[in-house]
């Protein structure tokens, strides 16, 4: 069987089964562009459409192999990367809500070890020795929604979501209605933003579900999928009926301080009226906390609602406030996750689903079991090789065991709804069970489907005839990230491809010319239905350069990738102009567009093969012609005393740690460099400062002491 439906599972990708240890620099730029890929829809499925299509254990693990890869191959990294990014883009329906104070996201850690690490961190940043009274707290890390509640003179005036982290969502009406959240303060500050968790118990799901099935509506996968979607609710009634519940564990804008310390400051919380999580303990260091962390983790069955592990925070606010933050998570903080949830089931059938990139990517069909508190009937199984019981190299996974049909399996999952097979058990397996035998043409169109040497997949190779491949494109192409249309959707576009009305993106822009009157005799669509869909078809003419890069579906560019491209060339013109002037390995045009940080080879050499494709080429230049492509705005520089300046510090800073100095030069626009050039333009020398001073002298570059450093940026 195969379906061109919804992937179950992750994207498969160039060399994921590669040690990021043995990636040279042409395989991690793949990886990377694979891995931004997958990232970045994970994050829309999650964060902007509640319906999460990978486990959290799999987003983590792929985020974390993005994070190791650009860590060894830090030329590769793009500004853009979603390992500097917080949750996704906003909804529509709501209105938009600035943060005051930006919500970040945190950190995972996953092995015991890794506390050790953060703890060592921490006290090297603050210039701590390892015997220096250092406390922290340890609470559980709830799996809902994130909200900020903004109260001023003790009442309440505002809730958003996280959103992006700068921006989110206005839900205040929505918020009101639920009961843990307070209408009125008595002796907060005059301005004081609220920070915690909306979540729903085990029981009150339950019972929403099966009011859900007995009024024939849709059912929720999970708790927290339930309670994301009631708070985000155009009508405040339906959140009113949903069973929605909040902790609060922190504040973003506060006219005042709470306390001195994080706990002091939860207790505050707890007495203005907030349910704050009784299991916040205080830690005195590494063994601390890894006691709290097996403590939580042995009640976590029985608290009635889910978690999906244990987050340790610096008490001592000052010292939060000396550690700060990196681009998108704080340095005072972590979150200690637990492993994922398993279980065993039968596995039925393996399908094969064809990808808008070709990709042929198995998906276990499964006698539905029980994991984590979901019922799941689907799983991942990567690529042929897994499936296999080997790695991309050849070397055994699973001790060599492979994965056959009538298998007794092992899955996982830690909160979402697709899982993983983990395991075999041979003892179980069927005496006429036979090795699965991947398909080597697309089941869609019958096309010839090859492995490229170094990938990972097997892709079919019918480019626009495979319908699987055009079908998965357009989809694509109205997606969020992309064009967006409003009321065209997925099934619109299947049912519109079915009936030949459209079978690449221009036709979507004359299907009210071509098929107008035909749309209007469809059940379920009338004059005034159709009408708007043509309308949103018609204000997406104009449209941003990123967002028209990325709609292209051009393999291994991603959103950010998209927005890179278009932050370099500015105007579609000078982009096709370049990529239609590129050669692969060659040429001015070939240099810049792979001196872009964050482009490589691979993803250049997808880039300028689709624009040297025929029938590609004509397919972008049709869309093209019927749309106003928007340039490019360049953002103003950061306003500070620094911005564009280069910096070296060199000598002991004696009021803050070296890092403390880098990271705060940084947030106000300032290049921080590690030797001293001609294009240096100010050299910050404290105690013992040598060969760097030396430097600047000889070439007459002004230097200044840590004092007057701090003068010059305010304090």
């Amino acid at each position: 069987m195969s379906s061109v439906g919804k992937s179950a599972g992750s994207v498969s990708g160039a060399f994921p089964d590669v040690a990021v240890k043995d990636l040279d620099e042409d395989q991690a730029g793949a990886e990377i562009a694979r891995l931004t890929e997958e990232v970045e829809a994970a994050d829309r499925a999650y964060h902007t459409l509640d319906a999460p299509e990978i486990s959290d254990a799999e987003y983590d693990a792929l985020k974390r192999r993005l994070a190791e890869i650009e860590a060894r191959f830090p030329q590769l990294k793009s500004p853009e990367s979603p390992t500097e990014k917080v949750g996704a883009p906003l909804a529509e329906g709501f209105a938009k809500v600035r943060h005051e104070v930006r919500m970040f996201s945190l950190a995972n850690a996953f092995e015991t070890e890794e506390l050790t690490d953060f703890d060592e961190r921490v006290r090297k940043y603050l210039n701590l020795g390892k015997d220096a009274a250092l406390t922290y707290t340890a609470e559980p890390k709830i799996d809902g929604l994130s909200l900020s509640l903004r109260y001023e003179r003790g009442r309440l005036v505002q809730a958003a979501t996280r959103g992006d982290g700068e921006t989110g969502e206005n839900v205040t009406e929505n918020a009101r209605t639920i009961g843990d959240i307070p209408h009125h303060l008595s002796g907060a500050p005059d301005v004081l933003e609220v920070r915690g968790e909306v979540y729903m118990s085990h029981a009150d799901f339950g019972r929403l579900n099966e009011r859900q099935e007995k009024a024939g509506e849709k059912t929720f996968a999970n708790p927290r999928n339930a309670a994301a979607g009631s708070l985000r609710q155009l009508d405040p009634r339906i959140t009113a009926e949903r069973p929605l519940r909040f902790f609060a564990y922190g504040w973003g804008a506060a006219s005042e301080p709470l306390a001195e310390t994080q706990f002091d400051a939860i207790g505050r919380l707890a007495e203005f009226g907030f349910s704050t999580n009784p299991l916040t303990r205080l830690c005195d260091g590494p063994d601390a906390l890894l006691d709290a962390y097996r403590t939580i983790e042995q009640k976590r069955a029985t608290l009635g609602y889910d978690i999906d592990g244990v987050v340790y925070k610096v008490n001592d606010l000052g010292l939060q406030r000396r550690l700060g933050f990196r681009t998108a998570t704080p340095r005072w903080a972590i979150a200690h996750k637990f492993p994922a949830e398993l279980a065993w089931t039968r596995l039925e059938a393996i399908d094969i689903q064809v990808g808008r990139t070709g990709a042929l990517s198995p998906v276990a069909r499964l006698s539905p079991v029980t994991v984590g508190g979901v019922v799941v009937s689907n799983a991942t199984l990567h690529n042929e090789d897994y499936i296999a019981g080997r790695d991309a190299k050849g070397n055994p996974i699973r001790d060599g065991k492979d994965i056959r049909v009538g298998d007794w399996v092992q899955v996982y999952r830690a909160g979402d709804v697709i899982p993983k097979v983990a395991d075999v058990d041979l003892s179980k397996r069927p005496e006429d069970a036979e090795p699965y035998e991947f398909p080597k043409t697309c089941p869609e169109c019958g096309s010839e489907a090859i492995r490229e040497d170094g990938d990972a997949v097997r892709r079919c190779t019918g480019g626009m005839i495979c319908p699987a491949q055009a079908v998965e494109k357009l989809k694509h192409f109205v997606s969020r990230a992309a064009f967006d249309i409003e009321g065209l959707g997925g099934k619109h576009v299947e049912a519109f491809y079915e009936k030949g009305w459209i079978s690449e993106p221009a036709d979507i822009f004359t299907l009210g010319d071509n098929h107008g009157d035909e749309l209007r005799q469809l059940e379920g669509w009338g004059e005034k239905s159709a009408a708007n869909l043509f309308a949103a078809i018609d204000m997406r003419r104009r449209i941003p350069l990123n967002r028209l890069i990325f709609a292209l579906g051009i393999r291994h560019v991603g959103e950010s990738s998209a927005s890179l491209l278009a932050n370099d060339y500015g105007t579609w013109e000078a982009f096709e102009a370049a990529m239609t002037s590129a050669r692969i390995g060659e040429g001015d045009d070939w240099k810049r567009l792979t001196n872009i940080n964050g482009v490589g080879d691979v993803m250049a050499t997808s880039l300028v093969t689709a624009f040297h494709q025929e029938a590609e080429r004509a397919s972008i230049d049709r869309l093209v012609s019927m749309l106003e492509v928007e340039p490019v705005v360049r953002r103003g520089p950061v306003e500070s005393p620094v911005a564009g300046k280069t910096i070296v510090f060199t000598g002991t800073l004696e009021k803050m740690t070296r890092a403390e100095a880098k990271a705060r030069a940084e947030a106000l626009g300032a290049k921080v460099a590690g030797s001293v050039s001609a294009r240096t333009d100010l050299v910050v020398a404290g105690p013992g400062a040598g060969s760097k001073a030396k430097e600047a002298e000889r070439l007459g570059v002004e230097m200044i002491d840590e004092e007057a450093w701090l003068a010059l940026i305010g304090g």
